[in-house]
């Protein structure tokens, strides 16, 4: 008998040997399945990041799990596209990582590196950039207004207000005026007080903010009448201020309040390692014309419902996802027709080039190419010898009217509006940005707007227009597409364009942007996408945290749902 089959009888005639063996087996697997479980790589995974919004200086915790008991040389935490040196780390654990932001510290994601690989990553957002409340002062009580001076001004001179307990710092707190508008036509119910209009950050109309005395500007779509101070605490006793202007009058009217929803479908996911796509959905400003601009619902709920005028969503994805999303955002926007009456011979060259309105409005960017010298030539050659700012504007305008030719057609392929100077043809889009910037080259504070055009049945089309600044007097709407005859179904027809859409506009215009909005990538080596000639001038919609990352998305038309 041969030794096999000596054993293969042995392990049958003894149940104890058989059962030893098979006890034997499952030892051995359980033992390969715990070995190669240990040393399965885990990549770190962040669940929480405190603050989400901070300052340099500030402590950063990161909780979360598999950053490993120390830090070793290939673990790192990035903030904003830059890894934090090695000083800048107070603590590293395995589920808890104590840093210290450094003083070039950025906007942008969150990541933990390890050896086994990186972390899905958060989001981080620098307080310098972002709105956001003061801590409560507990030891301040309501502000009050003991003094204005002077107590009559024009529109966008500099006044002051004495008093006391205003605040350090201005925060969220600030200060409003008499609005000049006119709402006997108005169905919409007091929800809102848009009986006074605040003065506006965007405008710069704060230049000095302390706890007993504040210097700021007469704002756009002030008038005569009562002023107070707003803070944490309450809202100041009321003085009088008498608003009047040797440069014109202006009115708001006939207001129109829009139900407005925003969304965009991200479909066709499929990542091969967990991504991330941030999308930077534009956010109507708040403006004398626009006065109410509030997000009623969002969906899902954003990461940063207002950075810089966008609301930030940050979609995560991995193999595992669903492979379509929406996002989607209702807006409450009440719009007013907006008319102004100039007297040109007071209106004078800029005075105040010093104001940071003069140098922002003024300058030379990536969209408008106002130092571009064939722009230069031709815009002096326009206005030859013409000193006035208001009569400069309109012969630009005339120019451009006489000898460009508006397409009803958008302009689908990407070139530069600048060749419309050449062509003498273009779109919408066109039209307004060789304005702004033909304005600008004459030293005219000028911005370009992008919105939408509602119709009279309801339905939108992008559209694109500008504001010049007035010294004495603020900005005046011109949207030279509408003056030039661009066709579309107003609730109220005008019967001279050319001469309403200079210094005047309707209620059917909803603005997104005023100005181009450079937004610069979270991180390094992202996807970016920018959409050219939509409703409006940002640089970046979208952003996936990796150049690889294959998925699609659909930014819908702007829809209303209703309108009051």
């Amino acid at each position: 008998m041969s030794i096999k089959n000596a054993l293969i009888l042995f392990y049958r005639k003894y149940p104890l040997v058989r059962l030893g063996t098979i006890i034997l087996a499952v030892v051995i697997a359980i033992g390969v399945i715990s070995f190669f479980s240990t040393h399965a790589k885990h990549p770190p995974v962040i669940t929480s990041i405190t603050p989400p919004v901070g300052a340099p200086g500030d402590l950063m915790t990161i909780t979360g799990s598999d950053f490993g008991a120390l830090r070793s040389p290939e673990s790192y935490v990035e903030v904003g596209g830059s890894k934090i040196t090695s000083s800048g780390y107070l603590s590293w654990s395995n589920k808890e990582i104590r840093i210290i932001l450094p003083t070039n510290v950025q906007d942008g994601l969150v990541i933990v590196g390890t050896k086994n690989g990186e972390s899905k990553p958060g989001f981080f957002a620098n307080e310098a950039g972002i709105p956001i409340a003061v801590p409560v002062d507990t030891k301040t009580t309501q502000p009050v207004i003991t003094d204005l001076t002077p107590s009559t001004n024009s529109y966008g001179a500099l006044i002051t207000l004495s008093g006391s307990n205003f605040g350090t710092v201005r925060g969220n707190s600030g200060v409003y005026f008499t609005a000049n508008r006119d709402d006997s036509e108005s169905k919409m119910t007091d929800t809102f007080n848009l009986a006074f209009v605040q003065a506006s950050e965007s405008n710069y109309d704060y230049e000095y903010w302390s706890d007993t005395e504040i210097h700021v500007r007469i704002p756009d779509g002030a008038a005569s009448g009562s002023i107070y101070v707003k803070t944490d605490k309450g809202e100041s006793n009321r003085v009088q201020l008498q608003v009047a202007s040797s440069a014109g009058t202006r009115s708001y009217t006939e207001r129109k309040t829009y139900v407005l929803q925003l969304s965009c479908d991200v479909e066709n996911i499929d990542p091969k390692i967990p991504v991330s796509i941030t999308l930077r959905v534009p956010r109507p400003p708040v403006t004398a014309q626009q006065p109410l601009a509030d997000l009623s619902e969002c969906t899902p709920d954003p990461l940063i419902e207002n950075y810089r005028n966008m609301i930030i969503h940050q979609l995560e994805f991995d193999k595992n996802s669903v492979r379509k999303t929406r996002v989607s955002q209702n807006f409450l926007i009440s719009a007013y027709t907006l008319t102004t009456s100039i007297t040109e011979r007071n209106i004078k060259p800029f005075s105040e080039k010093s104001r940071t309105i003069y140098s922002v409005a003024t300058q030379n960017d990536s969209l408008i190419q106002s130092k571009n010298t064939e722009v230069t030539t031709l815009a002096a050659d326009i206005i030859k010898r013409e000193k006035n700012p208001y009569r400069q504007a309109r012969l630009l305008y005339d120019w451009l009217l006489d000898s460009c030719r508006l397409t009803d057609s958008p302009v689908k392929k990407r070139v530069s509006p600048i060749e419309l100077l050449a062509k003498k043809q273009g779109d919408a889009y066109d039209f307004a940005i060789c304005y702004t910037t033909l304005a600008r080259a004459c030293g005219i504070p000028a911005l370009p707007v992008s919105g939408i055009l509602v119709d009279s049945d309801l339905k939108t089309a992008n559209h694109w227009w500008c504001e010049i600044y007035l010294e004495n007097f603020g900005w005046i709407p011109v949207d030279p597409a509408l003056g030039a005859g661009l066709s579309y179904k107003a609730f109220r027809p005008v019967s001279d364009v050319r001469t309403f859409y200079f210094g005047n506009l309707d209620s059917q215009h909803i603005a997104f942007s005023r100005g181009w909005n450079e937004v610069k990538p979270s991180f390094v080596n992202s996807k970016t996408v920018y959409r050219e000639r939509t409703y409006a001038l940002q640089s970046i919609w979208e952003e996936s945290s990796g150049e690889s990352v294959n998925y699609s998305s659909l930014w819908n038309n702007p829809i209303v749902l209703g309108v009051y």
